[in-house]
């Protein structure tokens, strides 16, 4: 055990190289597992931070502490992680009783801010879910908190670690088309994908800071890290006319609505066992509901998204974000000097589609559903020479692979280096949500918004991993 243990601390420090951490950071005693909590027990919280750090990694840490604001969810989240530590709906409680080694969020987005600044302050170490937050001036308050504590931060960024999304990283990085110039970049969510959000605490901007901050800060990392530099000035359009008051009828949640026999995005949450565990048998004690109706006039946040992105060397972006598509992927292009990469995942019409668009959503979903190996391309395409594929062996679930990958790197080979600088610290996520948060303030200004008036960390031509 005391190996293990060794080897995650040499994991953090290996971290550190790529993140605003100092080597020596996360400096537990080594003699002990490391003692962790849990704030935020809904499915992601309680499956990917949860469920499976127990069943994966149990020789190197032990979780001492779980706390949510809903007690019925809670207790059952204990069970279903698999642990017997104590749990608590007040988190100062947890904090001052378990003295843990580590932090680990994920609550509402909105609240992010707040468990965070706690913990460093406290000084304790903390690793957060994505997004960091969603407004500059919640970014601002945990950089600050940061820096005062001495302690650390990790964002839970998964896509990058992807063997499809490294494979891109590793070609730009090797100058495959020479210095980049522009992007294309296009997200589209499904039917099942993209109405979930609308039907759950994402669909209001207090909550989830919009799908600009909350789902994009994904796609904005990605590009952040493909293009190795900073966003400098954002300029969006965005609107709301799909779901929301757009829908023709509406109800108090899909298991008693009047209109499941006519309603094309009815729901029957009744079928998913885990669920009903989950949220609905809590319901009584906080009033979530996760079945709502889509069509509910208290939504407020975008459907329809599309940005234009300027980089400090010079690279511009086209992004756009569709929340109602018949199919779930994305495609992305890459204008350099001297040629064009092109890449896509999802697209049924670019290979014969096996899976349904709602099998391919609760794939996608699953942490442990990585036997589906398969090969997707890329297209590398040269100036004034013919086309080349590049084929890349590729999985499904967990995020295309990403996220067993970030926990591995995490606790099972630190010792060796990441070449492609995929983990994830302060500055990475602050300058993914500015992004989104910078979108949403251009499109109710109906101006373009400068990166440098939304926070004091300064866009860098070269992106670097610290801002100390």
């Amino acid at each position: 055990m005391e190996n293990s243990r060794r080897q995650f601390l040499t994991s953090i420090s290996m971290l550190a190289a790529y993140t605003a951490f100092p080597m020596n950071a996360f400096s537990f005693d080594n003699s002990k597992k490391l003692r962790v909590v849990l704030v935020g027990t809904g499915v992601r919280g309680s499956s990917f931070w949860g469920k499976r750090l127990v069943e994966q990694y149990s020789d190197i840490l032990e979780f001492v502490g779980l706390s949510d604001i809903n007690p019925g969810r809670l207790q059952y989240a204990k069970k279903y992680i698999g642990v017997n530590c104590p749990t608590f709906v007040d988190f100062d409680e947890m904090l001052s009783k378990t003295k843990p080694d580590l932090i680990i969020v994920t609550t509402v987005d909105a609240t992010h801010h707040q468990f965070i600044i706690k913990g460093l302050e406290a000084g304790y170490d903390v690793l957060t879910e994505k997004p960091l937050t969603t407004d500059e001036t919640k970014a601002q308050a945990i950089l600050d908190a940061e820096r005062k504590s001495g302690k650390n931060l990790i964002v839970g960024f998964n896509y990058r670690w992807s063997p499809y999304a490294t494979k891109i990283k590793e070609l730009l990085t090797n100058n495959t088309i020479g210095k980049i110039t522009s992007v294309d970049f296009h997200w589209y969510l499904n039917t099942y994908h993209g109405a979930s959000y609308f039907r759950r605490w994402h669909g209001q901007k207090a909550k989830g800071g919009s799908l600009w901050v909350h789902k994009a800060t994904h796609h904005f990392d990605l590009l952040n890290w493909w293009i190795d530099s900073d966003p400098t000035e954002v300029f969006a359009y965005g609107d709301l006319e799909h779901y929301g008051a757009n829908g023709p009828f509406r109800g108090a949640n899909c298991r008693s609505c009047d209109h499941k026999s006519n309603c094309a995005y009815y729901f029957d949450i009744t079928k998913d066992k885990q669920m009903m565990d989950f949220y609905v048998a809590n319901e009584k004690h906080d009033g979530y509901i996760r079945d709502n109706c889509l069509f509910r006039n208290e939504i407020d946040i975008y459907d329809k998204m599309s940005a234009q992105i300027k980089y400090a060397n010079n690279v511009s972006v086209n992004y756009s974000l569709t929340t109602y598509s018949p199919y779930e992927g994305w495609r992305i292009a890459f204008n350099g000097t001297e040629g064009r990469i092109e890449a896509s995942l999802d697209i049924p019409y670019d290979k014969k589609a096996v899976l349904s668009q709602e099998e391919l959503h609760a794939k996608e979903m699953e942490q442990n559903a990585l036997e589906e190996a398969s090969a997707e391309t890329i297209i590398v395409h040269k100036l004034w020479k013919e086309y080349e594929t590049v084929v890349v062996p590729t999985e499904k679930g967990g995020h295309g692979g990403g996220d067993s990958r970030l926990h591995d790197k995490i606790f099972k080979t630190p010792d060796i280096e990441d070449p492609y600088g995929r983990s994830a610290g302060i500055r990475d996520g602050i300058m993914s949500v500015l992004i989104g948060i910078a979108a949403r303030k251009s499109i109710e200004s109906d101006s373009p918004i400068k990166i440098s008036a939304l926070t004091d960390l300064k866009p860098m031509p070269k992106r670097i991993k610290s801002d100390k």
